[in-house]
């Protein structure tokens, strides 16, 4: 039997993706073991501005980032800091439909989207310890 369940996109074609190289903050804001949200303005238009929606993820020196976007029905884990649901270094849970994701790879553990993931974002992170959208796929 053959798994029919569509790809995620990946990062870049999710709309207003910020270009890799688009600096985000320093990876010490990220306290180890949180998931801090955080919003990247990507339009210069003010009459139309735009963000893309990260949730980073820090486990001692490495940050992970993944769309702030439920595998299971596309709608933000959480809208707000204070709303977020998350086990420091274990997962993170959709607070609207409860959907688990682990925290290492974003793959959804418990929840109507078993085995599907979040959109993972890459970074990288410069020497100054400056988080950036990296150029991976």
């Amino acid at each position: 039997m053959s798994d029919t369940r569509p790809l995620p996109p990946l990062w870049h074609q999710l709309p207003h993706a910020p270009a890799p190289g688009t600096a985000l903050l320093y990876r010490d804001a990220v306290p180890d073991g949180a998931v801090l949200m955080h919003s990247v303005e990507t339009s210069a238009d003010a009459a139309a501005p735009a963000n893309f929606r990260l949730l980073l993820l820090r486990s001692g020196d490495t940050v992970t980032a993944f769309a702030n976007r439920c595998a299971h029905f596309g709608v933000p884990l959480a809208n707000s800091q204070d709303k977020l649901i998350f086990k420091a270094h274990t997962s993170v849970t959709c607070n609207v439909h409860y959907a688990r994701y682990r925290w290492a790879d974003g793959v959804c553990e418990q929840g109507d989207c078993l085995g599907e993931s979040l959109v993972a974002v890459p970074l990288l992170c410069d020497a100054d310890g400056m988080l950036r959208i990296g150029s991976g796929a």
